[in-house]
């Protein structure tokens, strides 16, 4: 077929079919930049939500907080630690002695024998050892210390694992939303290849332009494919942290709340040396070394023990005994090592401190320039970039309908567009795990 048997028929039909894609495009567009935010999920789960599970971060930290086996190892574990407190100040046990005096009876004439009473005599002894003055008060104060020390710890945990899965929900999220924009793209494609096919029949379009937007087509389809891959891995890995199983359902996630408008360096920091439960750990461990280090400069003092003995002589009247102990400190070297060791703990704790401290600092600022340089991006590519794609998309497309541009014009404005709207998803994504890291570091939502 020949351009001079085209007809204004064709012309019109064409036409018809370019301004039904430009529509359908415009619409999808404004749908899909209208969810382009993410939610700021609270640090420690709140009330659960009426939405599915997988719907927004709030219900899957609801979740996680009973389900996670790694979480409940933790808090076993801090659940141990507060019991020993009362053993660390309980008196020990005492001991109970019985004692055969001349158990062969070479005194008292007869056989030799182990039975109580038939030797020539008996002694039942009751022994309790006492700690000297403070000692269990301080045992059980740093057992104190190291429970705090225990619960920041779960406390930091379970920062560690709310911010896990904030990024594995955002990573679900994100394959979420680029298979909308696949299957948007796709179905402009498959409206261009409906009209270079309607050109082709009419003569002005050559077969080349119709296997290029046939080619493209396909290109799409194995696209949405791998969105669809990481989609599926995604919600494993999201299923993962929840304890189930990896093809267990989830809901589509919900369209999230905004990003915050701007955020505070020095206010950041602040709110992290006051909250972060590392370093509330760091400090506890301090506490706890200090006490430690106390108990062990009370061991230059003695011990003592009380014993209450009853003596049963064979056929005589039954006498009691008062005893008293005291443990000598006479192992001065030993001692003087110990003390040395518990001041080099406590040193040791108190550099973990300013350690943490530092590191906390150096990560809230490379989170902090994640954060902005992500929400300047995003800035400019509404501002800027997706304005000029939009309005080169429909120039383009205008000229193409007019005979002025070619197939190859229109199929590189589409690409140009759908690039700059994934482009914007991805600086989304950035600030939010950006987000993410602060609020896990400042120990609070922001």
């Amino acid at each position: 077929m020949t351009p001079s048997i085209a007809g204004a028929c064709g012309t019109r039909l064409i036409a018809q079919v370019l301004i039904a894609a430009t529509v359908f495009s415009g619409t999808a567009a404004r749908a899909q930049e209208s969810v382009q935010t993410f939610p700021v999920a609270p640090s420690y789960p709140a009330a659960m939500p009426a939405s599915p599970l997988g719907a927004s971060v709030s219900a899957l930290l609801d979740h996680a907080r009973t389900t996670n086996p790694a979480f409940a190892a933790q808090r076993a574990e801090t659940a141990a630690a507060r019991e020993r407190i009362e053993s660390a100040g309980a008196l020990p046990d005492p001991n109970f002695q019985v004692e055969l005096m001349d158990f062969t009876n070479t005194m008292r004439g007869g056989g030799t024998t182990l039975l109580p009473g038939q030797v020539g005599e008996t002694r039942y002894r009751i022994i309790q050892p006492l700690p000297g003055w403070g000692k269990r008060e301080l045992q059980s104060r740093a057992a104190g210390a190291k429970a705090d020390q225990a619960a920041a710890g779960l406390d930091a945990a379970w920062l560690d694992l709310a911010t896990e899965i904030k990024n594995a929900w955002l990573r679900y999220y994100t394959a979420d939303r680029e298979a909308a924009l696949a299957r948007e793209s796709l179905a402009l494609l498959g409206g261009l290849e409906e009209a270079m096919l309607a050109r082709y029949r009419q003569g002005l379009a050559p077969q080349q332009a119709v296997l290029r937007a046939q080619r493209e087509l396909t290109s799409q389809r194995l696209a949405q494919v791998g969105i669809e891959q990481r989609r599926r891995g995604a919600a494993a890995a999201l299923n993962g942290l929840l304890a189930r199983a990896p093809d267990a359902p989830l809901a589509t996630p919900a369209d999230p709340a905004a990003l915050p408008a701007a955020l505070e360096l020095p206010a950041l920091v602040a709110r992290a040396r006051a909250r972060n439960p590392a370093l509330t750990a760091d400090e506890r461990g301090i506490e706890a070394a200090r006490l430690e280090r106390e108990r062990t400069w009370a061991d230059r003092y003695p011990d003592f023990s009380m014993g209450l003995t009853n003596n049963r002589p064979r056929g005589e009247s039954q006498s009691w005994d008062l005893m008293f102990e005291v443990m000598i400190p006479l192992q001065q070297s030993a001692r003087r090592a110990r003390e040395r060791e518990a001041e080099h703990m406590l040193a040791a704790a108190d550099a973990r401190r300013d350690a943490t401290g530092s590191r906390l600092a150096g990560e809230i600022g490379a989170a902090y320039a994640n954060f902005t340089s992500g929400q300047e991006t995003q800035r400019l590519i509404r501002s800027t970039l997706l304005p000029q794609a939009r309005a080169t998309r429909d120039a383009t497309r205008a000229a193409f309908e007019t005979g002025r541009a070619d197939f190859d014009a229109v199929l590189e404005a589409e690409r140009q567009l759908v690039d700059t709207r994934m482009a914007l998803l991805q600086a989304e994504v950035e600030s939010r795990m950006a987000l993410f890291e602060l609020e896990k570091l400042v120990g609070d939502a922001l």
